[in-house]
């Protein structure tokens, strides 16, 4: 996950989450984007 640009990162869990892909999938990435001291609504906002 540390390869992944911001907005890659927001994009794909946008992503995942409309496509109700594996809960443990979706859960790696919101722990990566806390990590990263993002918010979700970042992704939001862009479109």
């Amino acid at each position: 996950m540390h390869t992944l640009s911001d907005q890659l990162l927001l994009s794909s869990y946008e992503k995942a989450t409309k496509l109700k892909l594996n809960d443990d999938f979706i859960a790696l990435m919101e722990q990566e984007i806390k990590r990263r001291a993002m918010s979700t609504q970042k992704a939001l906002r862009k479109e």
